[in-house]
């Protein structure tokens, strides 16, 4: 009499294989996460920094001009133009080497940053988000000198000098 011999199969069982697959999907899915918190805290990180740097070269704008330039919006919006042809435009293509150039980074060839987007006298000065960065003066400023800010993310800001805390501006990237 033959006894039956049986060999043992060496492999993984389905549920072996459906609970490495599993444990991967939850792993991908926390790194994922993890590297968007990190981008978003990178792109905040870079919006503080270039409205430090804009607001130094202003400052030195102001010591070689005896004033800020005036901007003609009380919300800000659409000033990010002039600020480019007074920090560094005017500087760029005088040909007469009279006037300064304020703030090299905004140089759109050669800019490490990736915060001017246009050419010439027509480039636009954006956040990392790529919304414009918002510009303003005078009375309708909530600093005596100057505002300058970012919308951040959301692309959402108040314009109000008397509430500058509310949900739109949670985000914002500010001097102020």
């Amino acid at each position: 009499m033959k006894s039956a011999v049986f060999r043992k199969r060496s492999g993984f069982t389905l549920i072996e294989l459906l609970a490495v697959i599993t444990i991967i999907v939850i792993l991908a899915g926390i790194v994922v996460g993890g590297m968007k918190f990190a981008q978003e805290k990178q792109a905040r990180e870079k919006a503080k920094l270039q409205v430090s740097l804009i607001g130094k070269a202003l400052e030195e704008y102001k010591l070689d001009n005896g004033s800020y330039p005036a901007a003609n919006s009380a919300t800000g919006t659409g000033q990010s133009n002039l600020l480019f042809k007074a920090l560094y435009w005017d500087g760029a293509s005088d040909a007469t080497k009279t006037k300064k150039i304020y703030l090299a980074e905004l140089d759109p060839a050669n800019t490490k940053q990736g915060w001017v987007e246009g050419t010439g006298d027509s480039a636009l000065i954006k956040d990392p988000w790529g919304s414009e960065y918002r510009y303003r003066t005078g009375n309708s400023a909530v600093n005596p000198d100057f505002d300058f800010w970012s919308v951040g993310k959301d692309g959402k800001t108040s314009t109000s000098t008397t509430t500058p805390d509310n949900k739109d501006t949670r985000d914002d990237v500010r001097n102020f």
